[in-house]
């Protein structure tokens, strides 16, 4: 390992890997030393994309297309992960997807793929990859600001499943802290993503709450997860760390 590769030597993977902030996150670890394994469902082109950078870089990385809401592919996806590269050593469950509508108007479709990609999903994948490392091993979700604020209608199943992840984040970091494996949530506010970019009316109206008055960037929240999944990172667990530009001061 050295200062700038502080991931030389490590596995990564990533749930949701092929574009916005999991690509960013593929790319930062990568950039690191780790070896990256990422998923995606339909985004193959760009999931390519993603691993086509890496290796041009000199990296390691392999596109591993995998449902979330299907458990039985998601688990198979972590083994073929820890296989191809003979150990697993971070997930970061970065999938999801964002229903938002009026409590009136949402179904319970809505409500279940949301539960099955932000919440179920992070269990699963966080089960089995946690089967495959040793001490040291990093567990890094990827929740929302609105888990704590939710300042206009319409988010309320999305808010509801990030908010679910405090208390998973906070659970899990029990069970496995005694084997040196941390557990940890980072809540990213407003980033420039094609799911919500920057420019838009609504980002306008988003730009107004904020104590920085710009939207984030991917790549800001990756180095946040780069340094979670790092060496320096070892005492801190169970953690729900808020990276928003003062969306929620």
């Amino acid at each position: 390992m050295t200062a700038a590769q502080p991931l030389q030597g490590k596995v990564a993977f990533i749930q949701g890997g092929s574009r916005g902030i999991g690509a960013a996150i593929a790319k930062r670890l990568a950039r690191d030393g780790a070896a990256v394994a990422l998923t995606y469902i339909a985004s193959n082109t760009q999931a390519d994309a993603v691993v086509s950078e890496i290796s041009a870089a000199g990296g390691k990385a392999v596109a591993i297309k995998a449902d979330s809401t299907d458990a039985a592919a998601l688990q198979q996806a972590v083994r073929r992960a820890a296989s191809d590269f003979g150990r697993l050593d971070i997930l970061v469950n970065n999938a999801g997807v964002l229903k938002w509508g009026d409590t009136n108007d949402l179904t319970l479709d809505d409500l279940d793929q949301t539960l099955a990609v932000n919440v179920r999903s992070v269990f699963v994948a966080s089960q089995e990859a946690a089967r495959h490392m040793g001490n040291g091993g990093r567990i890094i979700h990827i929740g929302s600001t609105n888990a704590d604020r939710m300042p206009s209608g319409g988010g309320a199943i999305y808010a509801m499943s990030k908010s679910a992840l405090i208390g998973m984040t906070k659970g899990m970091a029990r069970d496995l802290g005694p084997r040196g494996i941390t557990v940890n949530n980072v809540q990213p506010g407003p980033v420039d993503t094609d799911m919500n970019p920057d420019g838009s009316d609504f980002a306008t109206q988003l730009k107004a709450l904020m104590a920085i008055n710009r939207y984030g960037s991917a790549e800001e929240i990756a180095s946040f997860v780069a340094y979670l999944a790092g060496p320096d990172a070892g005492y801190i667990t169970g953690a729900n760390l808020t990276i928003d530009g003062g969306f929620s001061a």
